[in-house]
């Protein structure tokens, strides 16, 4: 008798426990029909079912993830899209303007001579913006060729910032040049001429009256580093200064394409070197560490 009312009070207990179970899932599935991303909780303590709900509440979490970076990269297409239209847009909309003017009877010589300057200008930027676009597309495909050899960093930097030279004293930049002779890093030629050029170009544009580009060795590495004031930037901005179009021009007045940085950051990158941006006051460097 004891027996059989010990194992019917055994059997009372496990029968509420178990209703207290399918109450407790069925709340479960409950909350996630209502709000598939809310995190599910049981109102009664189970080990194994409240693991299984950790379990649950990991996935949603990772599918939340997941959502958020599929906006972030959606939008991010977006803007591009917007940004490489606007961009084509700008020089295109200015040839076919000259070009109008070009067809009209009424232009002497000198005009017709000037017209064409300045189409074939706009047409040459338009060219090195498309081969622009296609060579980032290529670097971030890994499908830019880069070797690995010594290259003397000096006789580069030395050689392109001669080359400048006429673009300095025109825009009446006060330079300052300080080059450490005898200083190679293991990169690829044309890579590293690819990158100072941009960035010499980068600070013409963008710089209004101090330069600096100098080039030392700093424990195991070779620093070369490439300073402009820009009284407009913000350190917000500087964190963003190697994303692709990405500009400080806001309206994107066609000055700058926001390419010239991204090519510089994967080429240095695949080239196995480092480069990183910072503002001091109203100055703003970029700096490249090489690897010797």
């Amino acid at each position: 008798v004891i027996a059989a009312v010990i194992l019917a009070a055994l059997c009372a207990v496990l029968g509420l426990r178990l209703y207290a179970l399918e109450k407790d899932i069925r709340s479960c599935a409950r909350q996630l029909r209502e709000d598939e991303g809310a995190r599910v909780r049981m109102a009664a303590p189970n080990r194994a079912a409240e693991d299984l709900l950790s379990a649950v509440n990991r996935l949603l979490e990772l599918r939340e993830a997941d959502e958020a970076e599929h906006r972030r990269q959606e939008h991010a297409i977006r803007q591009q899209i917007s940004n490489i239209s606007h961009d084509l847009r700008t020089p295109l909309t200015s040839i076919l303007g000259y070009l109008q003017l070009l067809e009209g009877d009424s232009l002497t010589v000198e005009e017709r001579r000037e017209y064409l300057g300045i189409v074939r200008g706009r047409a040459k930027a338009l060219q090195s913006l498309i081969t622009s676009f296609y060579d980032l597309s290529r670097l971030e495909g890994g499908e830019y060729p880069l070797s690995r050899e010594k290259v003397d960093l000096y006789h580069v930097l030395s050689e392109l910032v001669a080359e400048f030279y006429n673009d300095f004293e025109q825009s009446g930049f006060d330079m300052t040049v300080e080059l450490a002779p005898g200083l190679p890093a293991t990169a690829d030629p044309a890579g590293v001429l690819r990158v100072f050029t941009n960035l010499i170009r980068n600070a013409l544009e963008h710089g209004q009256k101090r330069m600096s580009i100098l080039l030392y060795r700093q424990e195991e590495t070779v620093v070369s580093a490439f300073s402009n004031d820009a009284a407009g930037l913000t350190r917000e901005d500087v964190e963003h200064v190697f994303d692709r179009f990405f500009t400080a021009d806001k309206m994107r007045t066609g000055q700058s394409t926001g390419l010239g940085l991204a090519i510089v950051k994967a080429l240095v990158g695949q080239m196995g070197h480092r480069v990183t941006a910072a503002l001091d006051g109203e100055m703003f460097t970029v700096q490249v560490r090489w690897r010797i």
